[in-house]
């Protein structure tokens, strides 16, 4: 390990524990949607509004993100997107006090717009600290935690919001989980506070900055194949969660609500270790054909979750976590790879495109209105066709400097690293 990679080692562990945060409150979502239709007595497609909200923040603070931190730089970023979540979190007891789901909506749209400024500076903070042709890799380990907190969220939600201490209509238990989760963010934040941060700057980045030649952002094709091919998986994955609970009790096979939040958790499990797996894999395995391949088996299992009947439905809408799991840090890894002074920019634009969760939940929702919950998992199904183009075509990078950035790592030459915060163009 060098001088530079043991620098960034405590940052490293540090931001880490920012993917667990907003996995825990994404674990949670899936679980409130189910409790909010009873507890306030509201249709499964109003329910995806929760979605919509969300996910909608990302589509919105994402670029105010990316300039707040060209500015203020990563630090300071981190701090207000933890505060905003905290007071998101806070905001939920005035809502479940006052039974509205309009306020529960505000509320989640400000915890999700600190989730925002974390995710904007947590994914290409992660991608840049080290050699470029290991980013996919750091950024799925690190996304692994982000796993482990949704995969303990709906075990949360599960115990108290449908637990048999739990009554239908009952929000008591919402106002708790959401203000311990405000106080653990707060701590977080201090912590933040408390702690030198390093800072890297996109123009300090010398050997990036040779490829560009008057190329513009959009003009790099990987990042906008990544930018659509995320929103389509961002679309994919939030609907298969949003509707699980529901799925899983229209089948006719006895489950009740709170199993089946235990069903899913133990789905967000299969998601975790699909992370660990994947990045372990990737090790052996180019990090875009493992991609392809895993969308394939998606599109598959998707098919078997539309048309089987019986608890085999079910696995195979529980195995989908596991092959989705590498999809969004590799495809954000992808997308962002050799962008040179571009990354930040680029990185807020590809958090932008999560609005696809906001979107695709709500026309999911209307086909399990109109048609069958069962018949909704068309859309992941036909998302999934395009991540697989992803990895087959679209991740293909031409920026003329990539192969002099790996051969001059191969070198040992490092050039300087300080977070990709100003510079941008």
């Amino acid at each position: 390990m060098n001088k530079n990679e043991r620098r960034y080692t405590l940052p490293i562990i540090l931001v880490t524990s920012l993917f667990f945060l907003w996995g825990l409150a994404y674990g949670l979502l899936d679980v409130l949607n189910k409790h909010f239709q009873e507890a306030l007595n509201i249709t499964k497609q109003r329910s995806t509004l929760l979605q919509g909200a969300y996910f909608g923040a990302y589509f919105l603070i994402a670029l105010p993100a990316g300039l707040f931190m060209q500015r203020g730089g990563y630090r300071k970023g981190i701090i207000a997107g933890l505060f905003l979540y905290a007071l998101g979190a806070v905001l939920f007891y005035p809502a479940a006090q006052n039974a509205s789901f309009s306020f529960f909506l505000l509320a989640l749209f400000i915890l999700a717009s600190g989730l925002t400024f974390l995710e904007t500076a947590a994914n290409p903070y992660v991608t840049v600290l080290g050699k470029p042709e290991t980013s996919e890799f750091r950024l799925n380990l690190s996304q692994s935690f982000n796993g482990v907190g949704a995969f303990i969220g709906p075990i949360i939600g599960g115990a108290l919001f449908f637990g048999k201490q739990s009554s239908k209509g009952e929000l008591g238990s919402v106002k708790l989980v959401y203000l311990a989760i405000a106080a653990l963010v707060v701590l977080v934040a201090v912590l933040f506070i408390s702690t030198k941060m390093p800072e890297v700057k996109e123009e300090e980045l010398i050997t990036d900055r040779k490829g560009h030649s008057g190329k513009t952002l959009f003009q790099h094709t990987h990042f906008v194949w990544a930018v659509v091919t995320q929103f389509f998986y961002v679309a994919a994955q939030v609907g298969i969660a949003a509707l699980f609970i529901n799925y899983c009790t229209e089948k006719k096979l006895g489950i009740t609500n709170e199993r089946a939040a235990y069903l899913l958790s133990g789905s967000l499990l299969l998601f975790t270790i699909g992370r660990f797996v994947g990045t372990a894999v990737m090790k052996k395995v180019a990090a875009n054909k493992l991609l392809a391949v895993y969308s394939v088996i998606n599109v598959f299992l998707c098919a078997g979750v539309i048309w089987l009947n019986g608890m085999i439905s079910v696995y195979a809408l529980m195995a989908i976590f596991f092959f989705e799991s590498i999809m969004f840090p590799t495809i954000f890894a992808l997308g962002v790879k050799n962008l040179g002074v571009y990354t930040k920019k680029g990185a807020s634009f590809i958090i932008m495109s999560i609005v696809g969760g906001a979107l695709m939940p709500y026309v999911m929702g209307w086909l399990a209105q109109t048609m069958s919950t069962s018949f909704s998992y068309v859309i992941p199904l036909v998302c999934f066709v395009i991540v697989f183009l992803f990895g087959i075509i679209g991740y293909k990078s031409d920026a003329g400097y990539g192969n002099e950035v790996r051969q001059g790592y191969a070198a040992g030459e490092h050039a300087p690293l300080k977070p990709l915060v100003g510079g941008s163009p």
